[in-house]
């Protein structure tokens, strides 16, 4: 069985994709793309991979594989527990659109040893890693199905550059996590009833909180305390006005 290879320019464009996402990628070290290689188990990094296929001026799938610590990272931030696969959108994103105007299906995770198999039976799958001094700790792979245009020249390599700078001329870091929806909910106050209590409740049914009137509301963020505030009306619509901000592991 021939061994597979990579071209220049798969390499050239592998690097670039890396980069773009690198970019974007929400982690606070300092990485940097290493030579691609072939994916094969020697590209598998504990953690998770989020995987995703694209269409548009080019076609196919883009992997972003993620350390361990960057996972746990995410999975215990301040605001509590945040997706991440959609944390980790703006660098697959960013990493197909090195090749043009892409449409991104929502992507899915899978363990890496499985995202990656699956990348590398394709042709022309190239993994870059992403790495400190110290070790890998992220991995950007992709396979093309289809290349823009008619000729998969290092042309387009270099026609990436100004796409990667513009993308890194923006936000970098955690900043990218700004964008990730999260749910946001008020409480008013809480109580314990038996199931003979709640079978009871009837319309009009007064329930009695744990809190005094007056008592400012909880703001919570995927369930996690963040703020406190006062209920007001906006427009007929309910809402809070923050008085104060409660710092993590202070509730």
């Amino acid at each position: 069985m021939t061994a597979p290879t990579m071209t220049a320019p798969q390499m050239a464009l592998a690097r670039n994709a890396a980069e773009a996402a690198l970019a974007v990628l929400p982690t606070s070290r300092a990485l940097f793309a290493a030579d691609p290689v072939i994916p094969d188990a020697g590209t598998v990094i504990e953690g998770q991979a989020i995987t995703a296929r694209f269409t548009g001026a080019a076609s196919g799938e883009v992997v972003v594989v993620v350390g361990q610590d960057l996972a746990d990272a995410l999975r215990e931030s301040p605001l509590g527990e945040l997706d991440l696969t959609a944390a980790v959108r703006p660098a697959l994103e960013a990493a197909a659109r090195v090749f043009g105007p892409v449409v991104l299906d929502p992507g899915q995770l899978m363990e890496p040893e499985v995202a990656l198999s699956a990348l590398a039976a394709k042709d022309g799958a190239v993994a870059v890693p992403l790495r400190d001094d110290e070790a890998v700790r992220a991995v950007v792979a992709l396979a093309l199905s289809q290349w823009p245009g008619d000729d998969p020249s290092g042309g387009l390599a270099q026609q990436a550059g100004p796409r990667i700078a513009a993308v890194m001329g923006g936000r970098g870091g955690l900043d990218m996590l700004h964008d990730v929806e999260m749910e946001v909910s008020a409480e008013l106050g809480r109580t314990r009833m038996s199931v003979r209590e709640l079978l009871s409740l009837t319309p009009g049914a007064i329930v009695e909180l744990d809190r005094a009137a007056g008592s400012p509301a909880d703001l919570l963020v995927n369930g996690r305390l963040i703020a406190r505030g006062e209920v007001v009306v906006v427009d007929e619509n309910f809402g809070i006005r923050i008085t104060e901000i409660v710092a993590p592991g202070a509730e």
